[in-house]
């Protein structure tokens, strides 16, 4: 018997920036013409039906003016395109239309863009290079940022994919001013999650200035999506696999990511966040960590960002305990739930361990009280 052995060394560097501002699109031409991904000259500019008028066309156009091959690839808006199915259509799409591994996907628009298209370009010619383009709040605070791509089935959420980072992010605030109301109210979930995770200060701020954000005021917006990116970065920085610190991005995630899916998405990511955010907080509380006060200084801060706090009436509550086991903390069949121990702190349960095992009957309590 011989042994051969194969020894592949890799040492990566995918750093890359985040540049937050307004009116972005020229910077992207610029930073092309100055080689951000190096010699490519095709472009697969992906995005959905909401986003394709609004600055979907806009960036194809400017691609072609500049002298690019650009096409735009399209899917119907919502958290339901993202599947599998849906992939394999952009996928065939890119084929047919002749594109390679000498191209480049630009991501515009939300969330579910950005994780669909991060995992066409981690997947589509072995790998080829892809820039995330962000036009909503909720994708500023956490989707387009930290390299986790994936996408849903009927029978998990989000643990179909990979990790793959973008060359470059850019967060353009002025795409806020085309959200309707409820897209802002939603991203602000993702913000207040931030904060209780991480920044007590933060969360001060938010309770301090969630008038002006709301109305989209410049300067505390620009503060806010600084801060959402500081906070998921120094995460991302210690544990960019999620083999253990990252799991505190999950706060709220377990009740909320069961409670999206179980509305039929009836409710937005964040408003099934914010419920679930109040599921954990709840739960802290039965542990003896949050005290009722910061319980309750959660539940108004989220009121104040316009965003449910309960469980809606059409809910089956039963069916929703039942699909928290879909969860991807989920181990050994025990479900695990990421928990505060105090506004800015995650409780841990030992060295890099940061979800806590809890019974079936415990999460039906919980979720009975919200």
């Amino acid at each position: 018997m011989a042994v051969f052995q194969v020894e592949l060394k890799k040492i990566l560097d995918d750093s890359y920036d985040i540049e937050i501002g307004n009116d972005l699109t020229g910077r992207l031409l610029e930073d092309l013409a100055g080689g951000l991904v190096g010699e490519i000259r095709k472009f697969a500019v992906i995005t959905d039906t909401e986003v394709e008028p609004l600055y979907g066309e806009p960036v194809v156009r400017m691609l072609r003016e500049q002298g690019y091959q650009a096409e735009l690839f399209v899917f119907p808006a919502g958290e339901k395109s993202k599947t599998r199915e849906t992939k394999a259509m952009i996928e065939d799409a890119m084929l047919e239309k002749g594109f390679r591994r000498d191209c480049c996907i630009i991501a515009v628009g939300g969330g579910v863009v950005t994780d669909l298209a991060g995992f066409v370009a981690g997947t589509y010619g072995r790998g080829i290079p892809f820039i995330n383009y962000a036009t909503t709040l909720l994708a500023a605070a956490d989707a387009s940022v930290g390299g986790k791509t994936a996408v849903d089935t009927p029978l998990a959420t989000n643990l179909i994919g990979l990790f793959n980072q973008p060359k470059k992010v850019y967060l353009d605030l002025d795409t806020w001013k085309t959200l309707p109301k409820r897209e802002i109210s939603s991203g602000m979930a993702e913000t207040i999650k931030h904060a209780c995770l991480a920044d007590e200060s933060f969360f001060e701020f938010l309770e301090t200035h969630m008038e002006e954000i709301l109305a989209l005021e410049p300067e505390v917006c620009g503060y806010m999506a600084r801060k959402n990116c500081q906070i998921k970065y120094h995460v991302v920085m210690k544990d960019e696999r999620e083999s253990g610190l990252r799991e505190v991005l999950n706060l709220g995630h377990t009740v909320g990511r069961a409670i999206e899916t179980v509305s039929d998405y009836r409710l937005l990511h964040g408003e099934a966040v914010s419920i679930g955010l109040m599921a954990a907080a709840v739960l802290s509380e039965e542990m003896g960590y949050l005290g009722k006060e910061d319980v309750n200084r959660i539940r108004d801060l989220l009121k104040r960002a316009d965003l449910p706090t309960a469980i809606p009436d059409y809910i089956d509550r039963e069916a929703l305990v039942k699909k928290l086991y879909t969860d991807k903390k989920v181990r050994n069949g025990r479900l695990r739930f990421v928990v505060p121990l105090r506004i800015g702190e995650i409780a841990a349960f030992g060295e890099n361990v940061y979800a806590v095992p809890v019974s079936e009957n415990t999460a039906r309590r919980v979720i009975g009280m919200i």
